[in-house]
């Protein structure tokens, strides 16, 4: 796949968590519910493709999930910057089984969490196990690492991001779904580069959100 790239040539990764759904904004467990954009959510993914287009930052490509609240940031931002976009399963989010589309407290009042759940154990009796979403989260990556070398956006979901970041640094999943937990707020996103000659990713940001201040007449914070 790399044979043919030199030395010097690296992928730009920006990992991108959609802008507030009204399952967001209402508490809700949205898994692969549908849900769609807030009017804030709408301000978000706008003030970040002024952002980008203001301080001239482009890809090559935008890839995304194509469940509503991540299909809707990609299209805003792509008209700002004039980028295709490409929508793929593999980056919507878990699927979380009978916890779709329930609020976070009825869900933890019907089904109380178990003492230890290991990580082949599927979340909502019959969604993803961590192990199975970060299956998908390495399927994701070899989609994009097939990509000829370039700037690539990624426009996805807190748990596949999350555990898209597990496989691009070497962390393994966990019982009880131990380990770090990388923080996306809407419209977060991290930063990351690749050097396929030495197989080597740089993490060089994460959770940033300077659209948030950037022009803005009104808050854009959740």
């Amino acid at each position: 796949m790399f044979a043919h790239i030199s030395h010097q040539e690296r992928y730009h990764i920006t990992l991108l968590r959609h802008a507030q759904s009204v399952g967001n904004a209402e508490g809700y467990w949205q898994g692969q519910s549908d849900f769609p954009l807030t009017p804030l959510g709408e301000q978000q993914a706008h003030a970040l493709g002024r952002y980008w287009q203001h301080t001239g930052v482009t890809f090559d490509e935008i890839i995304a999930s194509p469940l509503s609240r991540a299909r809707r940031t990609a299209e805003i931002i792509g008209e700002y910057l004039a980028v295709p976009i490409t929508f793929e399963d593999v980056w919507k989010e878990r699927d979380n089984g009978q916890f779709a589309g329930m609020r976070g407290e009825e869900a933890r009042r019907k089904y109380p969490a178990p003492e230890f759940m290991p990580p082949y154990e599927p979340v909502g009796s019959t969604g993803e196990s961590q192990w199975e979403l970060y299956l998908r989260a390495g399927q994701a990556l070899h989609s994009l690492m097939s990509r000829p070398v370039g700037e690539y956006l990624v426009v996805s979901h807190g748990g596949i991001l999350n555990l898209t970041l597990y496989a691009m640094l070497g962390i393994p999943v966990q019982a009880n779904f131990q380990g770090p937990r990388f923080r996306f707020r809407n419209t977060a996103f991290a930063s990351l580069s690749y050097h396929p000659a030495r197989h080597q990713w740089h993490l060089q940001s994460l959770n940033r959100h300077p659209h948030w201040d950037f022009e803005r007449k009104e808050p854009i914070r959740p």
